[in-house]
């Protein structure tokens, strides 16, 4: 059986970790497409405030299967 697979780019931010920015995004990801296969972690970006880690952020490439 064949498939087609498509890719879409989200970003997903957290004030936790990096760690917990992919599961942000991830799980949002899996709530909107169906068939989500993979990830594949593009950048990863700290915001910085007044010297201080802010939040982390993730840009991250969604796999996912397209239906029959």
């Amino acid at each position: 059986m064949s498939s087609v697979a498509r890719v879409t780019t989200i970003t997903a931010r957290s004030e936790k970790s990096f760690e917990d920015a992919v599961r942000v995004g991830v799980e949002r990801a899996n709530s909107t497409l169906r068939g989500v296969s993979g990830a594949w972690i593009k950048e990863q970006k700290l915001h910085i405030q007044a010297g201080k880690v802010a939040a982390y952020q993730v840009t991250m490439e969604i796999t996912f299967v397209l239906d029959d």
